[in-house]
């Protein structure tokens, strides 16, 4: 891949006190004890604001102390939903997730270790909270999440979403769609937009799949910097957009997707907007 577009394809009770009586017709009478225990009685409907009051002084101190936001790095095996179970997020993962969608990205199943998720601040203002539930799709326009992508993700139930989560924060399968899913955790992490399927359709077209193809013959081959890899990045370009954290080989196919990604965003805007040599 040029730098410059040229290259080609290879988630028991107290009892009031009084008795009953019962009377033929099944009707019960509330008769009132004569003597000393009626005393214990007169209280009870004036203690009854006094116990309330501490409780209800506490509401506000706690809702401070939830109030002040924390930080939680993410290790592997865990999911949202663990996380806000963990820390009793208002709003369970849905919540978190809504307060962290730029960290996380587009789908909540996948959360890579070692991000940084901010708690505490979205839980403590529920109003707030319900008033961003009712407008997701505003936060998604601001950051160039895609829709495809996105609608999927908000239709799946916590129920279902949670379990898949916990699946795939553990590990990626060695094939194509584990290098496909891995990189598109780790291009969420690092706000670098693009779909499974812009991917997908992409590497078939420049290596059919096969992380090992380089391509000997064209202009760039000439120069000396042939296509590599799943999606045929020259030496110069993978360099200069690779990815922190990822191979610094340019066949493996984590690293060779991750670059080739972000240079399509930086020329094209997303790696779904390539339909052909670039």
């Amino acid at each position: 891949m040029p730098a410059k577009g040229q290259h080609r394809r290879p988630k028991s009770t107290s009892l009031g006190r009084g008795l009953a009586a019962v009377t033929t017709g099944g009707a019960v009478l509330a008769l009132p004890v004569i003597g000393a225990t009626s005393a214990f009685a007169a209280p009870v409907p004036a203690a009854a604001p006094q116990a309330v009051a501490p409780a209800a002084a506490a509401a506000p101190a706690n809702s401070a102390v939830q109030a002040a936001p924390t930080k939680h790095s993410v290790v592997a095996g865990e999911t949202l939903s663990k996380i806000a179970r963990e820390h009793s997020v208002s709003g369970g993962w849905k919540k978190l997730y809504e307060g962290n969608r730029k960290i996380v990205g587009s789908n909540p199943d996948l959360i890579h270790p070692g991000i940084k998720l901010v708690i505490g601040a979205a839980s403590a203002a529920p109003s707030k909270g319900k008033a961003a539930k009712a407008s997701p799709s505003a936060a998604r326009g601001a950051s160039a999440d895609r829709a495809d992508r996105s609608e999927r993700v908000n239709a799946a139930p916590v129920a279902q979403a949670a379990p898949a989560a916990e699946k795939e924060a553990v590990a990626y399968t060695n094939d194509l769609d584990g290098w496909i899913r891995e990189s598109l955790a780790i291009m969420a992490e690092r706000g670098i937009p693009g779909t499974y399927e812009g991917i997908h359709r992409n590497i078939m077209r420049e290596s059919s799949g096969n992380p090992n193809a380089i391509n000997n013959w064209d202009s760039n081959a000439v120069k000396g910097t042939p296509s590599k890899g799943l999606l045929q990045v020259i030496d110069p370009t993978f360099q200069a957009y690779h990815v922190p954290g990822t191979s610094t080989d340019s066949y493996d196919p984590v690293a060779n997707i991750t670059a080739a990604c972000n240079y399509a965003a930086d020329r094209y805007g997303s790696i779904d907007n390539v339909f052909g040599a670039y």
